[in-house]
């Protein structure tokens, strides 16, 4: 059996995704959220769980496993225009996290350090953002990560190409991982990883493989940004195909119709309304010229993509409770 500690666990995505590998066993989850704890006990209750800053904790307290699944904040490394950092993303009301705090929250990669070095997990994966690549301090991460005694390799994937165990998730989401392994384990096959199923319209179903736009520089990117998909034969000269995927609609349940705010029988909260209200003036009246020249509407046959601070993005709309806090 392969242990596992899931650390920034988050509410237990990761571990659910890791349980459903045969012999594989999350043992320990640590998130600094209570919320998230709570969510992840109820999705991992077999596994033990800890809310604790893990920046501050040492990692004497946790259990030895054979594998370390780390997903360090990613906010915080976010690149804007290729040029900056970004501190803080400001939320609906402007508030943003102090430059203190959110040089912490990038600093949580040392912590997959300190914990490796203690536990020396066999194996050790890392998930990030894809621009984690450009934060100043990787390459001697990387180096800290070497000196400890592992190798590694670097894989760059969008959640809707994550084939291997099935058919992938129905969202679009890029992310970079950095995989490790003690030196002198056998080095693990990671090259199926990134060869999703494709239909090329000359040879046929194909395990499709992933091709940089810039082959002269260091692999790294989103998809189609950076890098796309081609038949590996030579047949239709390695023409680009488009991977299968699963559509949006996949997890809507539309039996769910939900309902209009204005026909509660009992009214949202005073604090829940401002916060209607305030997304009403602050999002609302910039996109009336969009929604007036042309459909917003995005197709449940395709994939979600990432929602993130700031932009236009796709939405879906939810029933959910009206009680407070909710």
């Amino acid at each position: 059996m392969l242990t596992l500690t899931d650390l920034f666990c988050g509410a237990g995505g990761s571990s659910t995704g890791a349980a459903q590998i045969p012999g594989v066993e999350v043992a320990c989850a640590a998130n600094h959220w209570q919320l998230a704890v709570d969510t992840h006990a109820e999705n991992h209750p077999n596994a033990d769980h800890r809310c604790a800053d893990l920046s501050q904790i040492d990692p004497r307290y946790f259990p030895r496993t054979v594998l370390g699944w780390f997903s360090p904040s990613c906010t915080h490394h976010t690149v804007a225009r290729g040029q900056k950092l970004i501190d803080g993303q400001a939320d609906l009301f402007g508030e943003t996290l102090p430059d203190a705090a959110a040089e912490r929250s990038r600093a949580t990669m040392w912590d997959v350090v300190r914990f490796s070095e203690h536990h020396r997990y066999e194996a050790v994966i890392v998930e990030n953002v894809v621009d984690v690549y450009r934060w100043p301090p990787f390459q001697s991460w990387l180096a800290a990560m070497d000196s400890i005694g592992y190798a590694h390799q670097i894989v760059y994937l969008n959640s809707m190409h994550a084939q291997v165990f099935g058919p992938g998730a129905p969202q679009s989401r890029d992310r970079i991982y950095i995989v490790f392994w003690r030196k002198g384990n056998t080095a693990p096959d990671l090259r199926r990883v990134t060869r999703p199923n494709a239909v090329c319209t000359t040879c046929g179903t194909v395990r499709a493989m992933q091709v940089w736009k810039r082959p002269d520089r260091a692999p790294w990117g989103r998809y189609r940004s950076q890098y796309v998909y081609r038949c590996p034969n030579v047949k239709c000269r390695n023409q680009v195909v488009e991977p299968a995927f699963r559509p949006a609609a996949d997890i809507i349940d539309w039996s769910l119709l939900g309902q209009r705010i204005g026909d509660r029988e009992k009214p949202l909260a005073p604090k829940t309304m401002a916060r209607i209200q305030a997304g009403i003036e602050r999002y609302w009246a910039p996109f009336v010229p969009v929604l007036r020249g042309q459909s917003v509407a995005h197709d449940a046959r395709q994939p979600l993509s990432t929602v993130s601070a700031g932009g236009i993005h796709h939405g879906l709309a939810v029933p959910v409770e009206g009680r407070d806090g909710k």
